[in-house]
């Protein structure tokens, strides 16, 4: 494990020695002012699992053949599972669902069938697109109607300014690892590059994770915006009491799985807060549709009725390659898309979603199997 100390005269030197000793994607442990500036320590993010495969487990022998297949291509794995799911929808459609009849017997739309779920999306989704498919296409007219068709039906942020500037304030929630942190501080280095640094704040509820509040923290000194850290509902009440001259306040919020029990607790700190708060929903572009669901459903509608989720960002579009998913999931829950999340970069990897981008971006990707 690789843990080292960086000392600069400023919080924006520092973590540039960080970076290009460790890599864009180091974790910060610490940040703290020293005689002569700022002092960051910081481990390569690949040594994170090596902590956690450094503690002992219990490993009967019977296990063994178990973990020797862990160590196959996941990725290939999920491509030939992804192969058969298709062939067993194409099997089945023509049974299961009357609206499309002449399905199984017409190769055209067997091929479109296959395709679309290769991509991602759903069965349902693939049926009720090809019952509408208009007669006399071919299969260049079809694929670019069904382009189409999918990216009319994605809901997006018009323009920023109309999240931007009604100000407020804005919470990222999310599971745990869907990138909140990054995002938050992609959107305030997009906010102060338009409206300044003076007209924004940020907050974070996230003070379990090693290195999460310095890491906030050092992005807010590059940006010259304050961060505050909240560790429950009194705290966030007079935080944004005390904040509530500024224009938007962004609040970075733990990582919650959908099945956690503390959900709820969550979500209800911040229906309590003293004013409205904007709910966006971070979703990772690189998951299955079944986890992608549970994780609206459970942000959405259980956690919380009447709570509600005001869009969502797609993050890990480089590590997708099924894309067609997450695009599902949006279209089914009618969830307005803000952004997409392409890597790591601050600000640059945030894109202002566009439909026919993402729908063509879901076609193009690589699939292995």
């Amino acid at each position: 494990m690789s843990v080292a100390k960086f000392v600069a005269a400023n919080g924006r030197e520092a973590l540039r020695q960080v970076r290009e000793a460790m890599g864009p994607d180091a974790v910060v442990l610490s940040n703290r002012t020293v005689d002569g500036g700022v002092e960051i320590v910081a481990m390569r993010d690949t040594d994170l699992g090596a902590i956690s495969d450094s503690a002992p487990r219990f490993q009967p022998p019977l296990r063994e053949p178990i973990q020797a297949a862990a160590a196959e291509d996941i990725d290939g794995i999920r491509g030939e599972l992804q192969s058969m799911r298709a062939l067993i929808e194409r099997q089945l459609s023509g049974i299961a669902v009357p609206a499309v009849p002449a399905a199984a017997a017409d190769p055209l739309r067997e091929s479109l069938f296959e395709w679309l779920v290769g991509a991602g999306f759903s069965a349902q989704l693939a049926r009720t697109l090809l019952a509408r498919l208009p007669a006399g296409y071919d299969r260049p007219a079809a694929m670019g109607w069904i382009r189409q068709e999918i990216a009319s039906k994605v809901p997006v942020l018009a323009d920023e300014d109309a999240l931007f500037g009604q100000g407020g304030v804005l919470a990222l929630v999310g599971p745990t690892g869907v990138g909140k942190t990054t995002t938050t501080a992609k959107l305030a280095a997009r906010f102060v590059l338009k409206h300044g640094a003076d007209k924004l704040a940020l907050l974070t509820t996230d003070t379990f994770r090693i290195g999460a509040h310095e890491q906030l923290r050092i992005y807010g000194d590059i940006l010259g915006v304050p961060v505050h850290a909240v560790k429950d509902a009194s705290d966030l009440r007079l935080a944004l009491g005390a904040l509530s001259q500024k224009h938007l306040v962004i609040i970075d919020t733990v990582g919650m799985s959908q099945r956690d029990r503390n959900l709820s607790e969550q979500i209800a700190m911040l229906a309590g807060a003293p004013a409205p708060v904007q709910r966006v929903l971070l979703l990772n572009g690189a998951s299955h549709g079944d986890t992608l669901n549970e994780v609206v459903h459970a942000y959405r509608h259980d956690a919380a009725p009447g709570a509600g989720i005001d869009g969502c960002i797609i993050s890990k579009l480089d590590e997708a390659t099924h894309l067609g998913s997450v695009l599902d999931v949006v279209i089914r829950h009618r969830l307005p898309v803000f952004y997409a999340s392409t890597g790591q970069r601050v600000p640059e990897h945030l894109e202002l979603a566009r439909g026919d981008a993402l729908v063509e971006r879901a076609f193009l990707m690589p699939r292995r199997g």
